[in-house]
């Protein structure tokens, strides 16, 4: 048994991340538009047709931008909060839409995905684990701080999307007015580095082989520096920086030994898109 698990892309410009087994798969956010979701997939070799259900953290551009065209094109099941779904101001047709509540397993075929609250300046924001065959698989993206929900879920992990969004020293001195670099460190925003490495270093499970560093800053951080930060605490773990700009390689995760599955390197284009940080 496996997960196969593959950043579609991450950063303020769409974030999108697939997880599946061999029969099925599920989307973590849809950020990038419909035609760059089958473009890098088919590049990964990854099959739409797999791919039964969305679901979504909180409604900011860069995590529902393709909701309404890839839900309906591949008659996709979206699932969101009430007040998410509302406050994103997302046209979905309402067969489409199912709501979930936090740590009730949401099940997709052999897929059970568990939503947990995060802190976050959204309306209703959660992160999410998918596990199947006991493999579990943490999205940990978009989170002001380690709360206790991060900790407990992160312990679980055999691999997790976890943010890496600003170094403290560029966010200072960078170019960013007063009022934002508050809003991105004030706990309702994201992760800095170093706070993203003590969550890594003080709660990761023995079991633990990869971590895909995500939602990098643009501006604020630097995908070399980051890597060299954790890969210096890895112990084994394979650390792997999630580009906001074209697809990582799919990787299976198992219970036991784990293998990297080769592919295409995405050329794919940035994509444009406002967002707040």
């Amino acid at each position: 048994m496996a997960l196969f698990i593959a950043s579609l892309n991450s950063g303020s410009n769409g974030n999108c991340y697939y997880i599946g087994n061999d029969k099925e798969a599920v989307l973590v956010d849809a950020g990038i538009s419909c035609r760059e979701t089958e473009k890098r997939m088919k590049q990964l070799g990854l099959q739409m047709d797999k791919v039964k259900a969305i679901f979504i953290s909180h409604e900011h551009t860069d995590h529902i931008k393709a909701i309404p065209v890839l839900a309906e094109k591949y008659n996709l099941n979206v699932h969101i909060t009430k007040s998410t779904l509302s406050n994103g101001r997302i046209n979905l047709e309402k067969r489409l839409v199912k709501s979930f509540t936090a740590y009730e397993p949401v099940n997709i075929g052999g897929i059970s995905v568990t939503a947990f609250p995060k802190y976050h300046d959204a309306i209703d924001p959660h992160s999410f684990i998918i596990s199947f065959g006991g493999i579990n698989v943490g999205v940990l993206t978009d989170i002001g701080s380690g709360c206790e929900h991060v900790v407990k879920n992160f312990k679980k992990c055999h691999a997790a999307f976890l943010e890496a969004n600003y170094d403290e020293m560029m966010l200072e001195n960078g170019r960013y007015p007063v009022y934002l670099k508050n809003r991105i460190r004030g706990g309702q925003g994201h992760l800095s580095n170093n706070q993203a490495l003590e969550i890594f270093k003080t709660h990761r499970p023995t079991f633990m082989s990869h971590l895909l560093l995500s939602h990098l800053s643009k501006d604020n951080n630097s995908p070399d520096l980051v890597k060299q930060l954790f890969e210096a605490h890895a112990n084994g773990v394979e650390i792997i920086v999630a580009s906001r700009y074209e697809a990582s390689r799919v990787y299976s995760i198992t219970k036991g030994l784990l293998e990297k599955i080769p592919a295409r390197k995405s050329m794919a284009a940035p994509v444009q898109q406002m967002s707040l940080f």
